[in-house]
């Protein structure tokens, strides 16, 4: 068995990672060691790196009668760097009281600006965060002195030194739009401001198996029922938030989503199965406005559903990356792995572009499946030309 010592930055910390083909008797010797710790991030063993752990790890594992191979270990390793952090929202009102008098009347106008444009409150509060980071930036400037310029360089020095996100970074641009169109002041415009192009990634799917299995690891009875209704019937967790007992059907199987994202209504279907749990669960915590309510009747809390859904999906042990969205898009793929057409998918996750919905024909497994490689085919051909109707063996020579 050959195990690699290898070089490992975590936590801003130089360590070395112990890489082996999972064996249980090696992991045992490995555990044992004083000091050595499992990253989850990095899916591997891992110990502080000094010459006392590089000599102490090594002998272990040799004493064991293991080859060690630590060649990686001799090269050197670039010093770790700290990434700037990124001010958060709940540092806004610290910020806000920073600013002039005329900046904070600047901001309080410009949020009603917003408002007059009915954008939704989460918009606004989105918009308004980037506008008071531009107003702070620029807090030793006055407004006449405000340029294209300016702009570019609050994206540059905050925005990107900071690390935000490219999705972050475009809704940043929109924000400035509606600024500089808010502020008119002469050559302060945002228009030849180019957004970044998004980022294309798959979404993360559960199996049909694994939403069973987290389903049956969900003991407690409200946090089933809000994991079942959300998979089930394809929803966002704020629309899972937002649900009155009011908007559900029963008797024609049907949950009403009033005024969700885009401000629209739609009907999505309800589980037929899953009808004696929200019974149960109704009759047992007594529910009054919302499907789900925390305290004195207030509406429940999505910090409260990721963290019981992390919980279960560790019982259920699974390694993947799973939110309350992963239900949504595993609804989406799974209806479409069943045969529904991709138009009443989209109706019923409420999308407004078809493209929306498109990204789940890349994860359906369902067509993907039933492509044939190329190599397949032509094995097949050949067997198809053998008169002994035998399937030809890659070792050996085909007759042509």
């Amino acid at each position: 068995m050959i195990i690699r010592l290898q070089p490992l930055v975590h936590n801003n910390t130089k360590n070395i990672a112990i890489r082996f083909a999972y064996n249980y008797e090696i992991k045992s010797v490995i555990e044992r060691y004083d000091g050595v710790k499992w990253s989850k991030s990095h899916s591997v063993y891992y110990v502080l790196d000094s010459a006392k752990n590089r000599q102490g790890i090594f002998n272990l594992l040799r004493q064991k009668g293991h080859y060690v191979d630590y060649t990686a270990l001799k090269r050197p390793i670039a010093k770790p760097t700290r990434k700037p952090k990124k001010i958060l929202k709940s540092t806004q009102i610290k910020i806000y009281k920073g600013l002039s008098s005329n900046k904070r009347l600047l901001l309080k106008n410009c949020i009603g600006y917003l408002k007059g444009k009915r954008l939704s409150e989460s918009t606004i509060s989105t918009y308004g965060h980037f506008i008071l980071r531009f107003i702070d930036f620029t807090k030793d400037m006055p407004k006449k002195e405000w340029n294209s310029r300016t702009l570019e360089l609050f994206l540059e020095k905050v925005i990107a030194y900071e690390n935000y996100s490219i999705s972050s970074h475009r809704q940043c641009i929109s924000a400035l739009k509606y600024f500089t169109a808010f502020c008119n002041i002469d050559g302060f415009e945002s228009e030849n401001i180019k957004r970044p192009k998004k980022s294309k990634y798959l979404p993360v799917v559960l199996s049909k198996e694994e939403i069973i299995d987290l389903l049956q690891v969900t003991k407690n009875l409200k946090h089933r029922a809000i994991l079942g209704l959300i998979y089930s019937s394809g929803l966002r967790i704020g629309e899972l938030l937002n649900l009155r007992l009011s908007d559900i059907d029963l008797d024609r199987n049907q949950v009403f989503i009033k005024q969700s994202k885009g401000r629209k209504d739609r009907t999505v279907v309800l589980s037929e199965v899953l009808k004696p749990l929200l019974c149960n669960y109704i009759n047992t915590y007594r529910p009054q406005i919302y499907f789900v309510e925390g305290q004195k009747g207030n509406t429940y809390s999505a910090s409260s559903v990721r963290s019981f859904l992390k919980k279960s999906c560790e019982l259920a042990n699974i390694k993947k990356q799973v939110t309350p969205h992963t239900l949504r898009h595993s609804f989406a793929t799974h209806m479409l792995e069943n045969g529904v057409d991709l138009r009443y998918i989209q109706i019923l996750l409420g999308h407004s572009k078809p493209e929306t919905t498109m990204i789940y024909t890349h994860v359906a497994q369902n067509s993907l499946m039933e492509i044939k490689s190329p190599l397949d085919v032509t094995v097949g051909n050949l067997v198809k030309k053998d008169n002994d109707n035998k399937k030809p063996l890659l070792s050996q020579k085909f007759n042509h």
